[in-house]
Protein backbone atom coordinates (compact mmCIF):
# COMPACT_ATOMS: atom_id res chain seq x y z
CA UNK A 1 0.00 0.00 0.00
CA UNK A 2 1.29 3.07 -1.01
CA UNK A 3 2.51 5.73 1.82
CA UNK A 4 3.22 9.38 1.75
CA UNK A 5 6.16 10.67 3.29
CA UNK A 6 5.31 14.01 5.34
CA UNK A 7 8.37 14.49 7.52
CA UNK A 8 10.78 12.38 9.52
CA UNK A 9 8.30 10.74 12.06
CA UNK A 10 5.32 11.30 9.95
CA UNK A 11 3.19 9.03 7.03
CA UNK A 12 0.20 9.55 4.58
CA UNK A 13 -1.84 6.86 3.91
CA UNK A 14 -3.60 8.52 0.72
CA UNK A 15 -7.39 8.64 0.87
CA UNK A 16 -8.33 5.88 -1.82
CA UNK A 17 -11.72 3.38 -2.44
CA UNK A 18 -14.23 3.63 0.23
CA UNK A 19 -11.79 5.51 2.61
CA UNK A 20 -13.62 8.47 3.92
CA UNK A 21 -10.05 10.31 5.44
CA UNK A 22 -6.26 9.94 4.98
CA UNK A 23 -4.65 7.77 7.22
CA UNK A 24 -1.74 8.63 9.43
CA UNK A 25 0.87 7.04 10.92
CA UNK A 26 3.56 8.41 13.21
CA UNK A 27 6.82 5.84 12.86
CA UNK A 28 10.30 6.57 12.09
CA UNK A 29 11.85 4.36 9.22
CA UNK A 30 12.53 1.80 11.25
CA UNK A 31 9.84 1.69 13.42
CA UNK A 32 7.89 1.81 9.76
CA UNK A 33 9.55 -1.43 8.90
CA UNK A 34 8.58 -3.59 11.76
CA UNK A 35 4.95 -2.02 11.26
CA UNK A 36 4.53 -3.02 7.77
CA UNK A 37 5.26 -6.85 8.36
CA UNK A 38 1.82 -7.27 9.56
CA UNK A 39 -1.75 -5.72 8.32
CA UNK A 40 -1.97 -2.46 10.78
CA UNK A 41 -1.34 -0.68 7.47
CA UNK A 42 -4.30 -2.21 5.89
CA UNK A 43 -6.33 -2.30 8.97
CA UNK A 44 -5.82 2.02 9.61
CA UNK A 45 -6.77 2.41 6.21
CA UNK A 46 -10.26 0.31 6.81
CA UNK A 47 -10.77 1.96 9.40
CA UNK A 48 -10.82 5.21 7.34
CA UNK A 49 -13.81 3.64 5.43
CA UNK A 50 -15.77 3.78 8.61
CA UNK A 51 -19.16 5.84 8.91
CA UNK A 52 -18.59 9.18 10.58
CA UNK A 53 -14.77 9.21 10.97
CA UNK A 54 -13.15 12.64 11.51
CA UNK A 55 -9.93 13.91 10.49
CA UNK A 56 -7.72 11.07 9.79
CA UNK A 57 -7.56 7.32 11.25
CA UNK A 58 -4.20 7.14 13.30
CA UNK A 59 -1.56 4.62 13.91
CA UNK A 60 0.65 5.27 16.68
CA UNK A 61 4.74 4.79 16.67
CA UNK A 62 3.96 1.33 18.39
CA UNK A 63 1.39 -0.17 16.27
CA UNK A 64 0.87 -3.73 15.41
CA UNK A 65 -2.16 -5.56 13.98
CA UNK A 66 -4.93 -6.57 16.12
CA UNK A 67 -8.62 -7.12 16.04
CA UNK A 68 -10.07 -4.89 13.50
CA UNK A 69 -8.52 -1.86 14.36
CA UNK A 70 -4.90 -2.15 15.04
CA UNK A 71 -3.06 -2.01 18.05
CA UNK A 72 -1.78 1.15 18.53
CA UNK A 73 -5.10 2.71 16.34
CA UNK A 74 -6.78 5.94 17.17
CA UNK A 75 -10.37 6.91 15.38
CA UNK A 76 -12.95 9.37 16.47
CA UNK A 77 -16.42 9.78 15.32
CA UNK A 78 -19.08 11.94 14.68
CA UNK A 79 -21.86 11.41 17.51
CA UNK A 80 -24.78 11.96 14.89
CA UNK A 81 -23.59 10.31 11.70
CA UNK A 82 -20.70 8.09 13.67
CA UNK A 83 -19.98 4.16 14.87
CA UNK A 84 -18.67 2.22 18.10
CA UNK A 85 -17.14 -0.39 17.43
CA UNK A 86 -15.92 -3.05 20.05
CA UNK A 87 -12.91 -3.60 17.93
CA UNK A 88 -12.00 -0.06 18.54
CA UNK A 89 -11.47 -0.98 22.00
CA UNK A 90 -10.17 -4.52 21.93
CA UNK A 91 -11.45 -7.34 24.20
CA UNK A 92 -9.59 -6.30 27.11
CA UNK A 93 -11.27 -3.35 27.88
CA UNK A 94 -9.45 -0.66 30.15
CA UNK A 95 -6.40 -2.46 29.85
CA UNK A 96 -4.29 0.48 31.75
CA UNK A 97 -1.68 1.37 33.76
CA UNK A 98 -0.85 2.62 37.11
CA UNK A 99 2.16 4.36 38.68
CA UNK A 100 2.91 4.18 42.38
CA UNK A 101 5.45 6.50 44.26
CA UNK A 102 6.83 5.33 47.45
CA UNK A 103 8.95 6.65 50.07
CA UNK A 104 11.31 3.54 50.10
CA UNK A 105 14.97 3.80 48.81
CA UNK A 106 16.72 1.47 46.00
CA UNK A 107 19.05 0.61 48.74
CA UNK A 108 16.65 -0.45 50.88
CA UNK A 109 14.60 -2.06 48.14
CA UNK A 110 17.93 -4.15 47.20
CA UNK A 111 18.25 -5.88 50.97
CA UNK A 112 14.93 -7.48 50.91
CA UNK A 113 13.85 -7.46 47.29
CA UNK A 114 13.48 -11.41 46.79
CA UNK A 115 11.72 -11.31 50.08
CA UNK A 116 9.09 -8.73 48.67
CA UNK A 117 8.53 -10.38 45.51
CA UNK A 118 8.17 -13.57 47.06
CA UNK A 119 5.27 -11.85 49.18
CA UNK A 120 3.88 -10.00 46.58
CA UNK A 121 3.30 -12.96 44.64
CA UNK A 122 1.32 -14.46 47.77
CA UNK A 123 -0.41 -11.69 47.77
CA UNK A 124 -1.24 -10.16 44.85
CA UNK A 125 -3.29 -13.07 42.58
CA UNK A 126 -2.03 -13.68 39.19
CA UNK A 127 -2.01 -16.57 36.22
CA UNK A 128 -4.14 -17.72 34.09
CA UNK A 129 -7.54 -18.04 34.64
CA UNK A 130 -6.70 -17.11 38.51
CA UNK A 131 -9.30 -16.48 40.52
CA UNK A 132 -9.55 -13.33 43.33
CA UNK A 133 -8.29 -13.83 46.93
CA UNK A 134 -11.72 -12.86 48.44
CA UNK A 135 -15.11 -13.95 47.40
CA UNK A 136 -17.64 -10.73 46.07
CA UNK A 137 -21.25 -11.45 46.03
CA UNK A 138 -23.16 -9.85 42.96
CA UNK A 139 -24.50 -7.24 44.37
CA UNK A 140 -20.85 -5.81 45.64
CA UNK A 141 -19.53 -6.84 42.15
CA UNK A 142 -22.79 -5.05 40.34
CA UNK A 143 -21.66 -1.92 42.63
CA UNK A 144 -17.93 -2.33 41.57
CA UNK A 145 -19.41 -2.57 37.84
CA UNK A 146 -21.20 0.73 38.29
CA UNK A 147 -18.26 2.54 41.00
CA UNK A 148 -15.47 1.91 39.32
CA UNK A 149 -12.30 2.12 41.99
CA UNK A 150 -14.94 4.38 44.47
CA UNK A 151 -16.38 1.03 45.10
CA UNK A 152 -12.85 -0.37 46.14
CA UNK A 153 -11.84 2.78 48.46
CA UNK A 154 -15.44 2.54 49.87
CA UNK A 155 -14.57 -1.56 50.57
CA UNK A 156 -11.53 -0.47 52.45
CA UNK A 157 -8.92 -1.08 49.28
CA UNK A 158 -7.05 2.21 49.05
CA UNK A 159 -7.92 5.72 49.82
CA UNK A 160 -9.58 8.78 48.27
CA UNK A 161 -5.96 9.98 46.79
CA UNK A 162 -5.95 6.51 44.39
CA UNK A 163 -8.70 7.66 42.39
CA UNK A 164 -8.31 11.46 42.44
CA UNK A 165 -5.22 10.39 40.32
CA UNK A 166 -7.08 8.03 37.83
CA UNK A 167 -8.09 8.96 34.84
CA UNK A 168 -11.76 9.33 34.60
CA UNK A 169 -11.37 9.74 38.35
CA UNK A 170 -11.79 5.56 38.31
CA UNK A 171 -15.39 5.44 36.98
CA UNK A 172 -16.96 6.03 33.76
CA UNK A 173 -20.70 5.94 33.08
CA UNK A 174 -21.77 2.64 33.04
CA UNK A 175 -25.08 0.14 33.09
CA UNK A 176 -24.44 -3.22 35.06
CA UNK A 177 -27.59 -4.83 33.72
CA UNK A 178 -26.37 -4.70 30.39
CA UNK A 179 -23.40 -7.10 31.21
CA UNK A 180 -24.46 -10.55 30.60
CA UNK A 181 -25.37 -13.29 32.93
CA UNK A 182 -21.96 -15.42 31.55
CA UNK A 183 -19.84 -12.10 31.54
CA UNK A 184 -20.90 -11.70 35.49
CA UNK A 185 -19.83 -15.52 36.19
CA UNK A 186 -16.09 -14.93 34.51
CA UNK A 187 -16.10 -11.57 36.57
CA UNK A 188 -16.95 -12.40 39.85
CA UNK A 189 -13.91 -14.94 40.70
CA UNK A 190 -11.36 -13.25 39.17
CA UNK A 191 -12.24 -9.28 40.74
CA UNK A 192 -9.08 -8.49 42.38
CA UNK A 193 -6.07 -10.49 40.12
CA UNK A 194 -3.18 -9.69 37.82
CA UNK A 195 -4.06 -12.39 35.02
CA UNK A 196 -1.29 -13.40 32.94
CA UNK A 197 -0.18 -12.41 29.52
CA UNK A 198 1.57 -9.23 28.98
CA UNK A 199 0.29 -7.87 32.32
CA UNK A 200 2.60 -7.11 35.30
CA UNK A 201 3.62 -5.74 38.75
CA UNK A 202 7.26 -3.90 38.21
CA UNK A 203 8.99 -2.45 40.88
CA UNK A 204 11.64 -0.02 39.14
CA UNK A 205 14.02 2.96 39.78
CA UNK A 206 13.75 6.26 38.35
CA UNK A 207 16.76 6.21 36.22
CA UNK A 208 16.80 9.12 33.95
CA UNK A 209 14.40 12.78 34.65
CA UNK A 210 14.29 15.12 31.29
CA UNK A 211 12.04 17.68 32.91
CA UNK A 212 12.71 18.57 36.70
CA UNK A 213 9.40 21.30 37.27
CA UNK A 214 7.38 18.31 35.68
CA UNK A 215 8.76 15.26 37.43
CA UNK A 216 8.44 17.40 40.29
CA UNK A 217 4.68 18.05 39.85
CA UNK A 218 4.32 14.32 39.29
CA UNK A 219 5.97 13.82 42.65
CA UNK A 220 8.62 12.16 40.70
CA UNK A 221 11.72 13.91 41.25
CA UNK A 222 13.29 11.87 43.66
CA UNK A 223 15.66 9.34 41.95
CA UNK A 224 16.45 7.79 45.27
CA UNK A 225 13.12 5.77 45.48
CA UNK A 226 11.70 3.28 44.44
CA UNK A 227 8.30 3.33 42.04
CA UNK A 228 5.27 0.53 41.20
CA UNK A 229 4.10 -0.07 38.08
CA UNK A 230 0.87 -1.93 37.54
CA UNK A 231 -0.57 -3.19 34.06
CA UNK A 232 -4.10 -5.10 33.87
CA UNK A 233 -7.56 -5.11 33.25
CA UNK A 234 -11.34 -6.20 33.13
CA UNK A 235 -9.90 -10.15 33.00
CA UNK A 236 -12.51 -12.52 31.43
CA UNK A 237 -15.56 -10.25 32.18
CA UNK A 238 -14.13 -7.61 29.33
CA UNK A 239 -13.55 -10.22 26.97
CA UNK A 240 -16.92 -11.51 27.51
CA UNK A 241 -18.75 -8.18 27.14
CA UNK A 242 -16.52 -7.59 23.83
CA UNK A 243 -17.78 -11.12 22.48
CA UNK A 244 -21.65 -10.32 23.46
CA UNK A 245 -21.49 -7.36 21.64
CA UNK A 246 -19.83 -8.47 18.38
CA UNK A 247 -22.20 -10.82 18.27
CA UNK A 248 -25.46 -8.74 19.06
CA UNK A 249 -24.44 -5.90 16.27
CA UNK A 250 -23.32 -8.91 13.81
CA UNK A 251 -27.23 -10.13 14.58
CA UNK A 252 -27.88 -6.52 13.87
CA UNK A 253 -26.62 -4.90 11.69
CA UNK A 254 -24.43 -7.69 9.79
CA UNK A 255 -20.98 -6.85 7.88
CA UNK A 256 -22.48 -5.46 4.39
CA UNK A 257 -20.33 -2.72 3.30
CA UNK A 258 -17.42 -3.78 5.79
CA UNK A 259 -14.01 -3.80 4.31
CA UNK A 260 -13.32 -6.59 7.69
CA UNK A 261 -15.96 -7.75 9.19
CA UNK A 262 -13.32 -7.39 12.53
CA UNK A 263 -14.62 -3.63 12.15
CA UNK A 264 -18.28 -4.89 12.99
CA UNK A 265 -19.97 -1.52 14.71
CA UNK A 266 -23.33 0.00 15.76
CA UNK A 267 -24.22 3.84 15.10
CA UNK A 268 -22.93 5.51 18.00
CA UNK A 269 -26.62 7.21 18.59
CA UNK A 270 -28.67 3.99 18.03
CA UNK A 271 -29.80 1.92 21.51
CA UNK A 272 -27.26 -1.00 20.88
CA UNK A 273 -24.59 1.66 20.35
CA UNK A 274 -25.35 3.63 23.89
CA UNK A 275 -25.71 -0.84 25.39
CA UNK A 276 -22.17 -1.03 24.06
CA UNK A 277 -20.86 2.11 25.83
CA UNK A 278 -22.70 1.49 29.26
CA UNK A 279 -22.00 -2.08 29.20
CA UNK A 280 -17.87 -0.84 28.16
CA UNK A 281 -17.97 1.73 30.94
CA UNK A 282 -19.42 -0.91 33.13
CA UNK A 283 -16.08 -3.49 31.70
CA UNK A 284 -13.67 -0.20 32.03
CA UNK A 285 -14.75 0.46 36.21
CA UNK A 286 -14.05 -3.47 37.13
CA UNK A 287 -10.66 -3.14 35.22
CA UNK A 288 -10.43 0.49 37.72
CA UNK A 289 -11.57 -1.45 40.61
CA UNK A 290 -9.16 -4.34 39.77
CA UNK A 291 -6.60 -2.67 39.95
CA UNK A 292 -7.57 -0.28 43.10
CA UNK A 293 -7.39 -3.47 44.80
CA UNK A 294 -4.04 -4.80 43.89
CA UNK A 295 -2.45 -0.98 44.55
CA UNK A 296 -4.09 -1.99 48.21
CA UNK A 297 -2.32 -5.60 48.46
CA UNK A 298 0.96 -3.51 47.05
CA UNK A 299 0.67 -1.13 50.17
CA UNK A 300 0.23 -4.45 52.34
CA UNK A 301 3.18 -6.40 51.27
CA UNK A 302 5.49 -3.45 51.20
CA UNK A 303 4.31 -2.66 54.93
CA UNK A 304 5.25 -6.53 55.89
CA UNK A 305 8.41 -6.46 54.60
CA UNK A 306 9.74 -2.86 55.52
CA UNK A 307 7.48 -1.43 57.95
CA UNK A 308 5.04 1.71 57.58
CA UNK A 309 6.24 2.91 53.68
CA UNK A 310 3.80 5.45 52.57
CA UNK A 311 2.94 4.89 48.74
CA UNK A 312 0.57 7.11 46.82
CA UNK A 313 -0.84 6.44 43.32
CA UNK A 314 0.65 9.09 40.66
CA UNK A 315 -1.29 8.16 37.94
CA UNK A 316 -3.83 5.66 36.29
CA UNK A 317 -4.40 5.19 32.24
CA UNK A 318 -6.70 3.50 30.22
CA UNK A 319 -5.23 1.75 26.89
CA UNK A 320 -8.02 0.40 25.80
CA UNK A 321 -11.23 2.15 25.82
CA UNK A 322 -13.96 4.83 23.73
CA UNK A 323 -15.09 7.71 25.28
CA UNK A 324 -16.95 10.94 24.22
CA UNK A 325 -14.63 14.11 24.42
CA UNK A 326 -14.63 17.41 23.16
CA UNK A 327 -11.87 18.95 20.08
CA UNK A 328 -11.02 21.26 18.07
CA UNK A 329 -12.72 20.50 14.32
CA UNK A 330 -13.15 23.20 11.76
CA UNK A 331 -12.46 26.07 14.60
CA UNK A 332 -15.12 24.90 17.12
CA UNK A 333 -15.39 22.53 20.01
CA UNK A 334 -17.30 18.81 18.97
CA UNK A 335 -18.20 16.22 21.28
CA UNK A 336 -16.64 12.89 19.34
CA UNK A 337 -16.66 9.48 20.29
CA UNK A 338 -12.56 8.98 20.47
CA UNK A 339 -11.53 5.24 20.37
CA UNK A 340 -8.11 4.64 21.86
CA UNK A 341 -7.16 1.04 21.03
CA UNK A 342 -3.60 0.16 22.71
CA UNK A 343 -3.27 3.85 23.14
CA UNK A 344 -2.95 6.39 25.81
CA UNK A 345 -4.87 9.68 26.02
CA UNK A 346 -2.24 12.27 26.18
CA UNK A 347 -4.23 15.94 26.80
CA UNK A 348 -2.45 19.32 27.12
CA UNK A 349 -2.40 21.74 30.19
CA UNK A 350 -5.77 23.33 31.07
CA UNK A 351 -7.93 20.23 30.37
CA UNK A 352 -10.61 19.99 32.80
CA UNK A 353 -10.39 15.70 32.67
CA UNK A 354 -7.06 16.16 34.26
CA UNK A 355 -6.56 16.01 38.13
CA UNK A 356 -6.29 19.48 39.47
CA UNK A 357 -2.16 18.88 40.57
CA UNK A 358 -1.35 18.24 37.14
CA UNK A 359 -3.89 20.67 35.36
CA UNK A 360 -1.32 23.20 34.92
CA UNK A 361 1.41 20.70 33.25
CA UNK A 362 -0.15 18.41 31.20
CA UNK A 363 -1.49 15.00 31.86
CA UNK A 364 0.54 11.96 32.94
CA UNK A 365 1.30 9.34 30.05
CA UNK A 366 2.19 6.13 31.36
CA UNK A 367 4.30 3.98 28.59
CA UNK A 368 5.32 0.41 29.61
CA UNK A 369 8.28 -0.89 27.90
CA UNK A 370 9.49 -4.96 28.70
CA UNK A 371 10.57 -6.66 31.74
CA UNK A 372 14.16 -5.94 30.78
CA UNK A 373 13.43 -2.60 29.33
CA UNK A 374 12.96 0.80 30.41
CA UNK A 375 9.84 2.49 30.67
CA UNK A 376 8.43 5.80 30.42
CA UNK A 377 6.23 8.87 32.04
CA UNK A 378 5.82 11.67 29.39
CA UNK A 379 3.84 14.64 29.41
CA UNK A 380 0.64 15.29 27.35
CA UNK A 381 0.68 18.33 24.70
CA UNK A 382 -1.71 20.34 23.02
CA UNK A 383 -0.31 19.36 19.92
CA UNK A 384 -1.43 16.04 20.59
CA UNK A 385 -4.78 17.24 20.73
CA UNK A 386 -4.66 18.64 17.05
CA UNK A 387 -2.37 16.25 15.45
CA UNK A 388 -3.89 12.61 17.35
CA UNK A 389 -7.20 13.75 19.19
CA UNK A 390 -5.14 13.88 22.53
CA UNK A 391 -3.03 10.19 21.96
CA UNK A 392 0.44 8.73 22.23
CA UNK A 393 1.34 5.42 22.19
CA UNK A 394 0.80 2.73 25.10
CA UNK A 395 4.00 0.38 25.50
CA UNK A 396 6.94 -0.62 23.08
CA UNK A 397 4.58 -2.89 20.76
CA UNK A 398 4.88 -6.80 20.08
CA UNK A 399 7.38 -7.58 16.81
CA UNK A 400 6.39 -11.35 17.43
CA UNK A 401 3.65 -13.30 18.57
CA UNK A 402 3.62 -15.31 21.50
CA UNK A 403 3.65 -18.44 19.76
CA UNK A 404 6.92 -17.17 17.70
CA UNK A 405 8.37 -16.51 21.36
CA UNK A 406 8.23 -19.55 22.45
CA UNK A 407 9.81 -20.80 19.17
CA UNK A 408 12.94 -18.31 19.54
CA UNK A 409 13.15 -18.04 23.15
CA UNK A 410 13.04 -20.17 26.54
CA UNK A 411 11.78 -19.02 29.73
CA UNK A 412 15.12 -19.97 32.17
CA UNK A 413 17.56 -18.36 29.15
CA UNK A 414 15.71 -14.74 29.48
CA UNK A 415 15.61 -14.88 33.25
CA UNK A 416 19.35 -15.63 33.58
CA UNK A 417 19.88 -12.84 31.31
CA UNK A 418 17.55 -10.56 33.05
CA UNK A 419 19.24 -11.47 36.42
CA UNK A 420 22.38 -11.24 34.92
CA UNK A 421 21.43 -7.20 33.71
CA UNK A 422 20.14 -6.81 37.45
CA UNK A 423 16.64 -7.96 36.66
CA UNK A 424 14.73 -10.02 39.51
CA UNK A 425 11.52 -11.76 37.55
CA UNK A 426 9.26 -14.30 38.93
CA UNK A 427 6.36 -15.56 37.14
CA UNK A 428 3.78 -18.57 37.09
CA UNK A 429 5.31 -20.46 34.31
CA UNK A 430 8.87 -20.25 32.32
CA UNK A 431 6.10 -20.18 29.41
CA UNK A 432 4.90 -17.13 30.33
CA UNK A 433 8.55 -15.48 30.50
CA UNK A 434 9.53 -16.74 27.23
CA UNK A 435 5.83 -15.23 25.38
CA UNK A 436 6.99 -11.99 27.01
CA UNK A 437 11.10 -11.95 26.46
CA UNK A 438 12.45 -7.99 25.56
CA UNK A 439 13.24 -9.29 21.94
CA UNK A 440 9.38 -9.85 20.96
CA UNK A 441 8.66 -6.21 21.78
CA UNK A 442 9.87 -2.76 19.42
CA UNK A 443 12.48 -0.53 20.82
CA UNK A 444 10.81 1.45 23.66
CA UNK A 445 13.29 4.26 22.90
CA UNK A 446 12.38 4.59 19.60
CA UNK A 447 8.81 4.44 19.95
CA UNK A 448 9.80 7.49 22.88
CA UNK A 449 11.99 9.32 20.39
CA UNK A 450 9.18 9.69 17.76
CA UNK A 451 6.34 10.98 19.82
CA UNK A 452 8.82 13.53 21.33
CA UNK A 453 9.22 14.49 17.80
CA UNK A 454 5.95 14.26 16.67
CA UNK A 455 4.76 16.28 19.70
CA UNK A 456 2.48 13.86 20.95
CA UNK A 457 3.82 12.94 24.26
CA UNK A 458 7.33 14.99 26.11
CA UNK A 459 9.41 12.85 28.30
CA UNK A 460 9.28 13.50 31.60
CA UNK A 461 11.09 10.66 33.63
CA UNK A 462 12.57 7.03 32.38
CA UNK A 463 12.30 4.18 35.18
CA UNK A 464 14.14 0.74 34.71
CA UNK A 465 12.83 -2.87 36.36
CA UNK A 466 14.83 -3.99 39.22
CA UNK A 467 11.73 -7.00 40.05
CA UNK A 468 8.61 -8.03 37.90
CA UNK A 469 5.85 -10.09 38.82
CA UNK A 470 4.08 -12.15 35.86
CA UNK A 471 1.35 -14.22 35.64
Amino acid sequence: MELKKIDQNTWEIPKSGAMKVNGIIYASEKLLEKIKQDKTVEQASNVACLKGIQRASYVMPDAHQGYGFPIGGVAAFDLDEGIISPGGVGYDIDCSVRLLRTELSVDEFMKKRKELIEELFSNVPAGVGKGGKIDVSRDELREALQKGARWAVSSGYGVKDDYEHTEEYGKLDADPSLISDRAMKRGLPQLGSLGAGNHFLEIQKIDRIFDDSIAKAFRLDNTDNVTVMIHCGSRGLGHQVASDYIKAMEDKYGHEGLPDRELINAPINSDLGQQYLKAMGAAANFAFANKQMITHWVRESFNKVFGDTEISTVYEVCHNIAKIEKHKLDGSMKELCVHRKGATRSFGPGRDEIPEAYRSVGQPVLIPGSMGTASYVLVGTSKAEEVSFGSAPHGAGRVASRHEALKRFQGESVSRDLAERGIDVKAKSWKSIAEEAPGVYKDIDEVIRVSHEAGIGNPVVRVVPLSVMKG
